[in-house]
């Protein structure tokens, strides 16, 4: 009998702890909340290009991430929703592509298709055009898929295998887009390519305009110094209620086996010292994204992570939404 109750004991002790466990996860629903006839942007992922654990990483901050993967950190990616219309759209064709098309198909969001009606690329780095592979013959094998590239993007897709094939086989349908020139998705949806300044080995590198029924964001996951960019960021956050902004590193000491030179990306405490007299309601809009696997602020209980809530900001999550 004792030794019965010893047992029954150590299970309810194991449940409870299971339970706590639960209660303090981060782990956020699948399920985006979109109302009927309501255009929004949903956050499909925030990680930099080669992921989180990041191959040969042998930091911190990957030690536990190789045998127990968060799933939340998926590469970057926006989706857009035009539930009146039911069209839905993808920014970027990350390494995630699978489950990131997957968040896109649930209840909430009235285009049931398992593929986007239409691709937005920003340029030709691994984690913003990869993931389009899974809609050639070895994976999807889908039918003539919109993708939307500027000019060097779309030369290089056309010119370059594997991706050549998807295009002579009408998996994708390469629509050219331009500099300032506004594409109308629907008469709710209106995006609007612009170029920024980036390594620009393969492609051009953009970033967007969005607008939809009443709100508008900007969308620059990477993006060299904001002060090698001709247009002012601080101008361009007044114009839209939010801004995406590129939050690769937080600070220049987070890599100590590569030239930041190199990788010129704006640090997260550059931005705030650049944005720092902005006013609350501005500082409100911006929304860092794109975190490299060293950046602290994935974890938002971390000193930095909070740094930048305490100051006004916001630190994109997974599956966040933000109605247009």
């Amino acid at each position: 009998m004792h030794r019965t109750r010893i047992a029954l004991l150590l299970v309810i002790l194991i449940s409870f702890s299971c339970k706590e466990k639960n209660i303090k996860s981060n782990t956020k629903t699948s399920t985006p909340q979109i109302n009927p006839n309501e255009t929004a942007i949903i956050i499909l992922g925030t990680i930099q290009d080669a992921g989180s654990p990041q191959i040969g990483c042998q930091k911190e901050c990957c030690k536990t991430l190789f045998n127990n993967p968060d799933k939340n950190r998926q590469v970057v990616s926006l989706g857009l929703i035009d539930n009146e219309f039911k069209k839905k759209y993808m920014f970027e064709a990350s390494p995630d592509f699978v489950s990131q098309t997957k968040a896109l198909v649930n209840p909430d969001i009235k285009n049931t298709n398992e593929i986007p009606d239409g691709i937005f690329l920003t340029h030709a780095h691994i984690g913003h055009y990869t993931g389009l592979m899974y809609l050639g013959k070895e994976a999807m094998n889908t039918s003539k898929v919109p993708v939307y590239a500027m000019p060097k993007m779309k030369t290089f897709l056309e010119s370059n295998g594997p991706w050549s094939q998807l295009v002579k086989t009408e998996n994708i349908i390469l629509k050219n887009i331009h500099d300032e020139q506004t594409i109308t998705l629907t008469n709710n949806l209106k995006v609007t390519p612009f170029l920024v300044p980036h390594r620009d080995e393969y492609s051009e590198t953009v970033g967007y305009k969005i607008k939809g029924k009443s709100k508008s964001a900007l969308f620059i996951p990477d993006i060299d110094k904001w002060s090698k960019w001709k247009k002012s960021i601080i101008e361009e956050i007044k114009t839209v209620d939010y801004a995406f902004v590129d939050a690769t590193f937080f600070s220049g000491k987070e890599l100590n086996n590569r030239d930041m030179s190199t990788i010129p990306h704006p640090f997260i405490q550059e931005s705030l010292d650049l944005f720092k007299n902005l006013p609350l309601s501005k500082k409100n809009k911006i929304v860092f994204i794109h975190f490299n696997h060293t950046n602290p602020v994935i974890n938002l209980n971390s000193e930095e992570a909070q740094t930048v809530i305490k100051a006004g900001f916001n630190i994109a999550q997974i599956h966040d939404i933000y109605k247009l």
